[in-house]
């Protein structure tokens, strides 16, 4: 598959985000050469009136000046050291990385400034910096995130055409948690009637635990704008089976509240069962002590 890589300039690179548990993100790159049926973040294209379907995974923009961008924006007296979500609307380890190391010079950025950081990622390239993040755990405090859906590496392939297996990432979460980082896995997302068998989310908690997870957490599959549109044509072709379920199921973005909370339930239970009770997030970072005057 032939990628096309665009490099641009940022004025800004903090994102400040609403309705989640952190209020910052960053994300170096927009679109992802993994090419995920799944993505939500597809739309992100659009936004910049961008092909999100066949073009999210070929044409990738780079944010050549993140870094320093950054490190003007944590200069700021204002800034106090919030935590901050690297890769929420893209793989900040996708191949492109180890050309650019933007991720790795962004995290220098944060560890500088002792910034609390939070890592979505499902590449196992995190391992290469390893001690940048050994660095910003002691200086402000860090969790790694590897995404998991399934441990089946047939189905994984399908769904994540160009990630690394399973058992490749497990292993990433294990080397991490033993050199002392705080990782964990997001069972995630999970796809009604193709990874939601019990059988199937138990497996992967259990794989996590076994490889030093130190917390699970899970999404439901919600198809928003232009994902839905990628995940019907996957659908068609490879599940046609179940294009009349999803039909049912996503009238809207999400599925049915009833869906959701039997899963929750389930992914709850085998945590209990496996032991994997820690919550997911760090708390943000107190600001800097002041001198008093008085």
């Amino acid at each position: 598959m032939v990628r096309e890589f665009v490099e641009v300039t940022v004025r800004s690179v903090l994102n400040k985000v609403e309705g989640m548990p952190f209020r910052w993100s960053i994300n170096p790159y927009r679109g992802c050469s993994h090419g995920c049926v799944f993505c939500y973040a597809r739309r992100t294209h659009w936004f910049l009136d961008e092909d999100g379907i066949d073009r999210w995974s070929t044409r990738i923009f780079v944010k050549v000046n993140a870094p320093e961008v950054l490190r003007r924006e944590l200069a700021r007296p204002s800034w106090r050291r919030e935590l901050v979500a690297v890769g929420t609307a893209t793989d900040p380890y996708q191949a492109i990385e180890g050309k650019y190391r933007l991720t790795r010079r962004i995290l220098e950025t944060l560890r500088d400034f002792r910034t609390p950081a939070s890592i979505v990622t499902r590449c196992p390239m995190i391992r290469r910096d390893i001690d940048v993040l050994r660095a910003l755990a002691e200086q402000a405090g860090v969790v790694v995130c590897v995404s998991v859906a399934t441990t089946d590496p047939v189905l994984a392939r399908e769904i994540e055409p160009t990630v690394a297996p399973p058992a490749q990432r497990l292993r990433t979460v294990e080397h991490l948690s033993s050199a002392g980082i705080r990782t964990g896995v997001l069972l995630a997302p999970i796809l009604p009637g193709i990874t939601d068998r019990p059988e199937a989310l138990e497996a992967v908690v259990q794989a996590a635990r076994d490889h030093g997870a130190q917390f699970v957490g899970h999404t439901v599959l919600h198809l928003g704008e232009v994902t839905r549109d990628a995940f019907a044509r996957y659908l068609a072709r490879r599940r046609p089976h179940l294009v009349a379920q999803y039909r049912s199921m996503y009238r809207g973005k999400y599925a049915p509240g009833a869906y959701r909370s039997a899963i929750g339930r389930l992914v709850e239970a085998f945590k209990e069962r496996h032991r994997v009770r820690a919550a997911r997030y760090l708390q943000p970072a107190p600001p800097p002590r002041q001198l008093s005057l008085l």
